[in-house]
């Protein structure tokens, strides 16, 4: 009997090892570019960032700043929010300084200039980590339904859920400033970011997404306070 009951302790542990495994989601990894126009240290970023966008594994997402523009060339995709989001980070990790290019990976890591191999290695140490919150998403007619729900016990922070759309690919004729009469090659331009709602996860969230345009669109669940992304997801 003492045998038995040994063989069904081991099982029992097995099977919870296996429900818990389960439970792993290992989602897409999100880098942000922050990038310009108008800055001539950008190309080669935004190259690397088109390189990104090609891998299933990261959602990449440019998202182009506004102070830049002073130097002659105005650029065609930069918002004020995006400057904000870069210094919200900023803020994050102590810094009043922001530059260009500039990537930060989940959320957390920060890679000033173009290192691929620091992008790299940071994409792999995060799709390492199981995400503490999973995104399913489903058709709805004309829309999404999205459901977010944390995997991980409580206590929980506070968190944003955000969808955004981006134009995968633009070319853009510079005409004036540092990088006058060249083509600029950009990808995954961020046009749109919005915020759902906050959550404190301590039930399912669920809400629609209707897309206003032919975009693609992403939901990005983050820590509140330019905090890590905890999860994220492709709608279409």
């Amino acid at each position: 009997m003492r045998g038995a009951a040994t063989w069904a302790a081991g099982l029992i542990a097995l099977l919870a090892a296996h429900a818990a495994t389960a439970q792993e989601v290992h989602g897409p990894v999100v880098v942000e570019l922050f990038t310009s126009q108008g800055c001539s240290a950008c190309p080669p970023a935004d190259a690397l960032l088109g390189e990104l966008a090609r891998r299933e594994d990261v959602i990449a997402l440019a998202l182009h700043v506004d102070y830049w523009d002073y130097i002659g060339w105005q650029d065609t995709f930069a918002q004020p929010a995006f400057t904000a989001r870069q210094h919200g980070y900023g803020h994050a990790a102590g810094s009043t300084v922001v530059y260009t290019p500039q990537m930060i990976v989940g959320g957390s890591d920060r890679v000033v200039g173009v290192r691929p191999m620091a992008v790299s290695d940071l994409v792999q140490l995060h799709r390492a980590t199981p995400d503490p919150v999973s995104i399913a998403i489903s058709a709805d007619g004309d829309g999404f339904a999205v459901e977010t729900q944390t995997l991980t016990a409580p206590p929980f922070a506070r968190m944003v859920v955000q969808v955004v759309s981006y134009s995968p690919h633009n070319e853009v004729n510079i005409a004036h400033g540092e990088r006058a009469g060249t083509v600029s090659q950009h990808f995954n331009v961020v046009t749109s970011w919005q915020v759902v709602g906050e959550w404190d996860g301590q039930a399912p969230m669920r809400f629609r997404v209707i897309p206003q345009q032919d975009d693609p669109h992403v939901v990005i669940v983050q820590q509140a306070d330019h905090g890590p992304i905890l999860a994220a997801a492709r709608l279409d």
